[in-house]
């Protein structure tokens, strides 16, 4: 995959796990391994029309898969667009995490030169209200 095809793959899994109910699914799939719309529909408080429609989100994000059986659709999770999704995030946490260990080190060098610099008092005006 290009670059471009990467970001717009976790694009597409972002919104689509945007949802919890998608999210529930692809778990519900997941411990599965395979599963029609109805077996998912017992196990979740929506219909099997619903669930229906969030499963063709899934399978648009490349998420799912569904393989005719007969009359119904079963539906296995599809775990590449997962994997480009995780990489995707561990560059940006890695990427947060030297801007934010440079933020660190100069918050902690300010005082360390704070206190390099000499002390030095204003100097008093004549006549001020401490000479008084």
């Amino acid at each position: 995959m290009t670059a471009d095809a990467d970001q717009e793959a976790v694009a597409e899994v972002l919104s689509a796990l945007a949802d919890p109910t998608r999210r529930r699914i692809l778990d519900a799939l997941a411990a599965h391994g395979e599963a029609t719309a109805t077996v998912l529909a017992t196990e979740l408080p929506v219909s099997r029309q619903a669930i229906v429609k969030h499963l063709a989100v899934l399978d648009r994000a490349g998420l799912v898969a569904g393989r005719r059986e007969g009359r119904e659709t079963r539906y296995t999770v599809l775990p590449a667009r997962l994997g480009i999704t995780a990489r995707w995030m561990d560059r940006v946490a890695h990427e947060w995490d030297t801007r934010l260990s440079a933020i660190k080190r100069l918050a902690e060098a300010a005082p360390a030169a704070d206190k390099a610099a000499p002390d030095t008092e204003p100097e008093r005006e004549a006549g001020s209200a401490a000479d008084a």
